[in-house]
């Protein structure tokens, strides 16, 4: 397969508003070992782009500088090492950095194959929610059959892939959102109880559904919700903490009630993670959960799928949040 010497990618010269961000023209990367080379069809958006174009998330220094951390194409090259995958596969997966781009390096650890029926936009919306889902509410979080979640922002990306997850689990789930309309939407994708945080406060609602709280709560927004939380929780339950909309800091916090309901709180973060935790991660998404997206038992919630030239449009949405689901670039 003849490639080109050259290719277009979102290039990042300074930090700031989504207008920072312009197409330039690179080399193609070469693949180094246990690593595919795809061109790349579609991309997924995310929140950490947005706070890596604003210089709040810097990559790791191993990493590369161009945005983007899932996409979904065809192989067209590998490096020495790889065994699963050959070129002519099309694939999705989590990168280290890249996606916004026509080629992109991705490790062949962190690769998925197309789910069946899949094209590349519908596959591309799943790596980076799935792998953070399945890291923190079943590896570490521990999730089982007849517990009871709570999902905050559950209209996100991330909340519509929990939702769906820990309901194909057997769980339990509540959810929070922002509006009437998002709140459906969570119900619709398998929510018990949709909260909307605006009129509500959640940690009544949870008292009032369920009587003792729930086991697990998905946060994301961090110190805003930490008293709530931990209020929300049942006994032996745990907070597992993957963002900070709300603030990193949460000061006067009362430590008691830890204590009291033998509480665990977790954090993670996907990126720095090691190779091999995150090809642990995969693993199991491939023996647990790609055959339920094989079924049709899951499926990816798409909002809106941009041009890969509109890309500064697509960074604007996410930071309204006024997105159902996930906001796809293009090529």
């Amino acid at each position: 397969m003849s490639l080109p010497m050259q290719m277009r990618f979102i290039d990042l010269p300074s930090f700031g508003a989504p207008e920072v961000m312009r197409i330039a023209t690179g080399p193609l990367p070469i693949p180094g070992e246990g690593q595919l080379l795809v061109r790349t069809a579609a991309i997924g958006v995310n929140r950490p782009d947005v706070a890596q174009r604003q210089g709040t998330y810097p990559p790791p220094k191993d990493a590369s500088p161009v945005l983007g951390l899932e996409m979904a194409g065809e192989v067209v090259a590998i490096g020495q090492g790889v065994r699963d995958f050959a070129v002519g596969d099309n694939v999705c997966g989590l990168t280290n950095g890249g996606a916004y781009a026509e080629y992109c390096l991705l490790p062949a650890g962190q690769a998925l194959r197309f789910p069946k029926g899949y094209d590349a936009v519908k596959a591309s919306a799943l790596p980076e929610n799935y792998f953070t889902v399945w890291a923190n509410m079943f590896q570490m979080a521990g999730l089982t059959e007849g517990e009871k979640v709570l999902v905050h922002g559950g209209s996100s990306g991330i909340g519509t892939t929990a939702i769906q997850l820990a309901r194909a689990f057997g769980a339990e789930v509540y959810a929070t959102a922002g509006s009437q309309e998002k709140c459906d939407a969570c119900v619709k994708l398998g929510a018990k109880r949709a909260i909307n945080y605006k009129t509500e406060d959640f940690a009544e609602v949870i008292k009032a559904e369920t009587g003792h709280g729930v086991d697990i709560i998905l946060d994301m927004i961090g110190a805003a919700y930490f008293e709530r939380n931990v209020a929300s929780l049942a006994k032996d339950g745990c907070l597992s903490i993957i963002a900070f909309l709300g603030g990193a800091v949460a000061e006067k916090v009362n430590l008691a009630p830890i204590m009291v309901k033998r509480l665990t709180i977790t954090g993670s973060t996907l990126r720095p993670r090691t190779a091999e935790e995150k090809r642990a991660i995969r693993d199991d998404l491939l023996s647990q959960v790609w055959p339920l997206l094989d079924e049709g038992k899951l499926t990816p919630v798409i909002d809106t799928v941009a041009a890969f030239e509109d890309v500064a449009d697509a960074h604007r949405l996410m930071e309204t949040s006024g997105h159902i689901g996930k906001i796809m670039l293009r090529l």
